[in-house]
């Protein structure tokens, strides 16, 4: 067997399990995944955080739920981007909803501080 014929079966992993060829293979494959740096690869875990603010959800009913979501996490505007908002906000969570009822909870300022919205699955 020549040099290239080697070459040719490690790059066509042709060798059969438990002979020499395979093992240093195997072995070859085992020191690049253990020995390699891993600043070689530059990857490094995304950190997801949709949503930097609790969200709580209860059952109102069968197939209805209520989601209280505070009012730094929803995008002001009118009805339908407030809406909108909170879909945002609810579908990673619950996924795909239709909104039937949002409700703006204020404190004694007047200031808005949640919203409450309640949802059904289509």
């Amino acid at each position: 067997m020549t040099f290239g014929q080697t070459i040719a079966g490690y790059f066509w992993w042709t060798y059969p399990r438990g002979s020499v060829h395979y093992d240093v293979m195997v072995t070859l494959i085992l020191l690049f995944i253990f020995v390699t740096p891993s600043r070689v690869f530059h990857d490094k875990p995304v950190v997801r955080t949709p949503h930097q603010t609790e969200v709580v959800v209860d059952s109102d009913g069968a197939n209805r739920m209520r989601y209280r979501v505070a009012a730094s996490a929803v995008q002001p505007g009118d009805d339908a981007e407030i809406r909108q908002s909170l879909r945002a906000i609810i579908e990673p969570i619950s996924g795909e909803v239709e909104l039937t009822r949002v409700e703006i909870v204020r404190d004694k300022t007047g200031r808005i501080t949640e919203y409450r919205a309640w949802a059904t699955r289509p």
